[in-house]
Order: structure tokens, then sequence, then C-alpha cells
């Protein structure tokens, strides 16, 4: 049996959100296996410190170009993909992975932060990939991969959060079915609860460190919260010829933490 190659060398990437977290170790992730990456964030310091990173580690064929673009706008979404076209001629793989947990409970949460919730978390997934598709029939087929989480697929979490990341789960569900006939393979991934440095679980960490130890000691049977880089891999394998077969499903990477089978 040969050794796991992903055959990603020269593929042409979009990240999106790819400053932190998820989003930079999904980049990171595809860039060291030589894939070309176009990464965006809101902030250019973000985005800077990034793409050092991401370049420490990335196959030596493997280029970057960075976006400043707020994604949960039409002109965001568009300056994007328009960049991995202008500068790589083209588009192979798509991680949508722009997201926020917002609102409480039905009472305390007005329309506009439903509304908002939409714009930050599916709305960007149906533009990138409304975009994305054409590019990707062009060359054959490509890979659109949804960061969602597993509170889109059980109770738990923000009313609201949930709400959206159900739905995210549904659309690649359907993109898929759609777009399967063109080659496309379209997958979400539903991460547990991962800890980096500045994000929601890490800031409670530093919080309420005792609070924290239980919560993982009650709700994730590995002991420990997960890391960026453990679904940063699971996304590059999902974007690469090794997972022809494996269209229209979630893939949860949590810990054993969600109680869904």
């Amino acid at each position: 049996m040969q050794a796991m190659d992903l055959n990603l060398s020269g593929k042409i990437a979009v990240v999106t959100g790819a400053s932190r977290g998820l989003g930079l170790a999904s980049a990171r992730a595809l860039a060291a296996e030589g894939c070309h990456v176009v990464l965006c964030a809101r902030s250019p310091a973000g985005l800077d410190a990034a793409v050092h990173l991401i370049a420490s580690t990335a196959a030596p064929t493997a280029r970057l170009h960075a976006v400043e673009a707020d994604v949960s706008t039409n002109d965001g979404v568009r300056r994007v993909i328009d960049a991995a076209v202008e500068n790589f001629g083209g588009i192979d793989i798509l991680v949508n992975n722009v997201g926020s947990s917002t609102g409480t409970d039905l009472l305390g949460t007005g329309d506009e932060v439903w509304q908002q919730a939409i714009e930050q978390n599916l709305f960007p997934s149906i533009r990138a990939s409304r975009l994305a598709v054409p590019y990707m029939e062009q060359r054959g087929g490509g890979a659109i991969i949804i960061i969602a989480s597993i509170y889109g697929r059980e109770a738990g979490g923000r009313m609201a959060y949930n709400v959206v990341k159900a739905a995210e789960i549904s659309l690649a569900k359907s993109l898929a079915q759609q777009l399967a006939p063109s080659n496309i393979r379209v997958n979400s991934v539903s991460p547990g609860s991962i800890s980096f440095e500045g994000g929601t679980w890490w800031k409670r960490q530093q919080e309420n460190p005792a609070a924290m130890a239980e919560f993982v000691k009650r709700e994730i049977p590995m002991g420990r919260f997960g890391r960026p880089e453990e679904v940063g891999d699971v996304v590059a394998f999902l974007a690469s010829s090794r997972a022809n077969w494996i269209n229209g499903t979630s893939i949860v990477v949590d810990g054993c933490q969600s109680r869904a089978f």
C-alpha cells in the first residue's frame, strides 16, 4: 500500500476567516500539502501574522495571497473569489469558515440578532459557493467544505448559532446533491469544543479554569479541548482526491463530545 499522498500540490484553495482558529489551521494544512491559498480576514494585522505563520510550514511550491475583506457582504465575497482567479487562475477548493456566535434565548434575541447570525454564518457560504462553482466546473470539479458545528447536529450552545449551523449542514447536503454531476463534492465539518489563543473557549479557560476543567471532565470523554490543527487536517483530507467518495456528509471532529449517533 502506498503512503498517504493527498495529491493537493498546485491546487487553488480559498479559505475564509483564515487569520485565526479553524480557518488558519485549514489554510495552514492546505499550504503544507502544496496548495496555493487565498486567505481572507477583516484585520490587516491578523492577515499579516497568518501569512507569516502559514509560510513557515508551507510546501516550497505553495503560494499565498491575502485579501482584506468582510465576507458577510456581497462585495467582500466577490473580492476574495476574484483574487483567487486573478492571482492563480481559478478555484479548486473552497473552505467556508467564517462564523460567529450571537443571541441568547427566544425573548432576548431580536430580529436584528437573528439577521446578523444569518449574515455572518450562512450567507457567506451561500455567496462564496455560488461564485466559486463556475470556476470549479471549468477545471473539471472541486471540493467545498463548510465549517459547521456539533451544535448544528444536536442541542447545545446558543440558539441562533445552533440554527445557522444546522442550516449550514443542510446547505452542504443540498449542494452536494446538486453539484455531484459536475464532480464537485460538498461536505461539512462539525467540530466540537476547540481551544486556541484568543478564542471563546480559551478566554473561558483564562477566566474560570476550574469551571472549564469541570466542563471538560463532564462533556469531553477524551479529557481535553480539541486543537485547531486537528480540524485543519480533516479539511485537507476532505479537499483531496483521497476523499473522492465522501460527499454530502458531515464529519464530526469532537473527541466523542457529541451525543448524536
